[in-house]
């Protein structure tokens, strides 16, 4: 009975021995990820954000086609893209899939602004404007010069010099480039696809994520959106532009051109402007597909609203959905809740940073897909939790709503909006009298949108030349045809007493004139003087 009893006793001690532990509760661990630099700035704002609550990302801005080629082979944990897997590259083939499984999830979106240093009479430009067919031509090559006829079109209110346009353009690869010269050839598909017949690529052209270029024909290629908004903002880059986040642009305190919509306004990429824009997008909303939740945005391009910034887009990250590659559910979990933090309240701080926030249908969306990260705490992540700007009770998207409509002053015509852009939308830039909007006047006087104009003296011309030189020609600055050039210059005039007699002012100049001769003469002679009386005392 005894050695029963022990028997039993064992077996049951090896029962429990053989329980499997209880789970560990998950725990934050650093993760790694790599890819665009569209989206760069607001992702390095919110991984700083989140480290207070014990949560370490690291990424790598080494652009989008990187970040898709290292989430694809496992060295990094996530991936961000403008653009999705599998779509043919004009100038680097067909980008494969992983054979690992994922899903994309938006995260912020944004414009593509171009980014430029141009000065007229040594006074910074901050309000260009540009068609989109002239955008094309800058960036094909065709368009070698500031006062080209077909700027100036757009620019009815500058006297634009004769300086070369320097493109700048990404050398690595980007989803900027491949979102820009998606644009070009749907919008400018005959421009862009005779440039890309200069480097032996057959039409029709599509997009590329590594923009070609030849530094012989003026082009200059730089790496990152920090390389090419960089170049621009350097003091010797005049006559330089690049295309980039708005975001790049603002933490510069440069300029963006305002780029000319269907709808016949020169819009900013402001985050309204983006968010009214992306209205049109079309998303994938077929579950059953690995592109699900990527962006169509052909209505983008053409949409007539006149609030519409054409180049808007949304960024995605590339998320694991199985474990393995590195990843398993405290990694899962770190990426899960570092997600769910930005599709939330990160999207508080995107207009501020130089993005548009995401609309609660993305972000519903979005939802669903951070739950099928392993690991992920799927009871923590509910939108009725989720304080982002754009939600309103209605379901409607508050940006939009509250999305101002552009001044007639910038619709396409011959006034022009003096008013400046992103990094330098406190500084307004002079236009022709000509070109002014309605009440902008000829004084310090603010005019209809609120921006000032430069006063104009009483009788001045006031589209007299500056007398500037073009460094560029040696010609005057603007199209070398003597009057009318150069930047409008506002003289100050100055009246002379003309009257005659001895006055109390002459008096006491001529007193002045008397003392500043004492005040450099006296010391001297002085000197000479005890000189004089010392050597005199010794000799007696």
């Amino acid at each position: 009975m005894k050695r029963t009893l022990m028997a039993a006793v064992a077996t049951v001690a090896i029962v429990l021995g053989a329980a499997p532990p209880a789970a560990a509760a998950p725990k934050f661990v650093p993760i790694n990820g790599a890819g665009s630099t569209w989206s760069a700035n607001a992702i390095d704002n919110w991984r700083r954000n989140v480290q207070q609550r014990g949560i370490y990302i690291n990424y790598a801005s080494t652009g989008s086609s990187d970040g898709r080629a290292q989430f694809r082979s496992g060295t990094v944990h996530f991936g961000v893209s403008e653009i999705p897997y599998g779509l043919k590259d004009a100038f680097g083939g067909v980008d494969a899939p992983p054979s690992r499984q994922y899903a994309y999830m938006p995260i912020v979106a944004g414009g593509t602004a171009f980014m430029y240093n141009l000065k007229i009479g040594g006074r910074r430009v901050t309000n260009l404007r540009l068609s989109g067919e002239v955008v094309s031509r800058i960036f094909t090559g065709q368009i070698k010069r500031w006062n080209d006829p077909a700027i100036k079109a757009d620019n009815p209110g500058l006297n634009l010099p004769a300086r070369a346009i320097r493109p700048v353009v990404r050398q690595d690869g980007s989803g900027t480039s491949a979102q820009f010269t998606l644009w070009m050839s749907k919008q400018h598909s005959s421009i862009w696809n005779a440039y890309c017949r200069k480097f032996n690529k057959p039409a029709p052209c599509g997009l590329t994520s590594n923009y070609p270029f030849r530094a012989s024909d003026g082009f200059i290629g730089q790496s990152g959106s920090t390389g090419v908004a960089g170049y621009v903002a350097q003091d010797n880059a005049e006559g330089s532009i690049t295309y980039v986040e708005y975001s790049y642009a603002l933490n510069a305190r440069f300029p963006v051109v305002k780029l000319l919509n269907a709808a016949g306004y020169y819009i900013e990429p402001t985050a309204s402007n983006v968010a009214v824009a992306l209205t049109k997008a079309r998303i994938n909303t077929n579950r059953g597909t690995a592109n699900y939740l990527t962006q169509i945005l052909d209505g983008v391009y053409t949409s007539t609203d006149k609030r519409t910034y054409p180049l808007s887009s949304y960024s995605y990250m590339l998320i694991p959905v199985t474990e393995g590659l590195g990843v398993d559910q405290d990694r899962g979990y770190t990426l899960s809740s570092f997600a769910n933090y930005f599709l939330c309240e990160g999207q508080q701080q995107a207009e501020v940073l130089g993005y548009s926030p995401l609309p609660i249908n993305l972000v519903d969306a979005g939802m669903q897909q951070v739950k099928r990260i392993p690991g992920a705490p799927k009871s923590s992540i509910v939108i009725a939790n989720c304080n982002n700007p754009t939600f309103s009770r209605s379901g409607a998207n508050t940006l939009v709503q509250n999305a101002k409509q552009p001044s007639d002053c910038d619709r396409k015509g011959p006034r022009q909006n003096p008013e400046g852009t992103a990094g330098a939308r406190n500084v307004a830039t002079p236009v022709v009298a000509s070109a002014r909007c309605a009440g902008s006047g000829g004084g310090n006087n603010t005019n209809n949108n609120g921006a000032t104009t430069a006063p104009t003296a009483p009788g001045a011309n006031p589209t007299a030349s500056a007398g500037a030189v073009d460094p560029d020609t040696g010609l005057p600055a603007g199209d070398g045809a003597g009057a009318g050039d150069g930047e409008q210059v506002a003289a100050v005039p100055v009246a002379l007493d003309g009257e005659g007699g001895w006055r109390m002012r002459h008096t006491m100049m001529l007193i002045a004139g008397v003392l500043l001769v004492g005040l450099v003469l006296g010391p001297p002679f002085l000197a000479a003087s005890l000189r004089g009386r010392r050597d005199r005392q010794e000799r007696t």
